[in-house]
């Protein structure tokens, strides 16, 4: 368990932050960058609960989430060991399998009761659907954080696979949720020519 009895530490304040084994790497690292775009996608996630019911399955689900990013954050942030590379053990939180598998079930159960899709989708819908479009698309781009830290060092395969099945998993939720609203605000190409 995490406790923390100071906030600040000024371990940081030349530019520097220290990574799960100890070692330190630049605040300005693309591995941070990656670190820092998963937080925010956390962030978004929160502020899309928000505008549920905290009884719904739908905040049940974002709970979990939240949750596994922060599980993905200290993922992205622990290297590789020699005994156990990516694998979990007890000195490091690895995505695992189960928690991909988990969104994809999650992803087909939503989508089977959904139109197939006739158009691209416009963002928006209910404030909730809102706010997750908003949550894809900073999971997109800590995808994209991801895979260019991972072209500089070592980072688990699971843990851009969960970020790449995650956006996939809001854009459906955001759906199931417009679904019961109205429907999707579709795309019309050309539309004020």
């Amino acid at each position: 368990m995490v406790k923390l009895n100071k906030i600040y530490t000024r371990t940081g304040d030349g530019g520097t932050t220290g990574l799960v084994d100890g070692s330190r790497i630049a605040k300005s690292a693309p591995l941070m960058a990656a670190v820092g775009d998963v937080d925010e996608a956390n962030s978004a996630i929160g502020l899309a609960a928000a505008a549920l019911d905290p009884a719904s399955e739908e905040a049940a689900m974002l709970s979990r989430i939240q949750n596994e990013l922060f599980d993905l954050g200290a993922d992205l942030a622990t290297p590789a060991d020699a005994e156990h590379g990516f694998g979990p053990h007890d000195m490091a939180l690895r995505i695992v399998p189960g928690q991909i598998a988990r969104l994809e079930a999650e992803i087909d159960g939503m989508n089977e009761a959904l139109e197939s899709l006739r158009s691209f989708i416009l963002p928006g819908g209910t404030e909730a659907a809102a706010r997750l479009h908003l949550a894809r698309a900073v999971t997109r781009r800590a995808e994209r954080a991801a895979v260019a830290a991972g072209a500089e060092r070592d980072l688990n395969p699971l843990a851009l696979s969960y970020l790449n099945r995650l956006s996939d998993h809001l854009f459906v939720l955001t759906r199931h949720i417009n679904a019961g609203a109205g429907g999707d605000i579709l795309w019309k190409p050309g539309a004020t020519r």
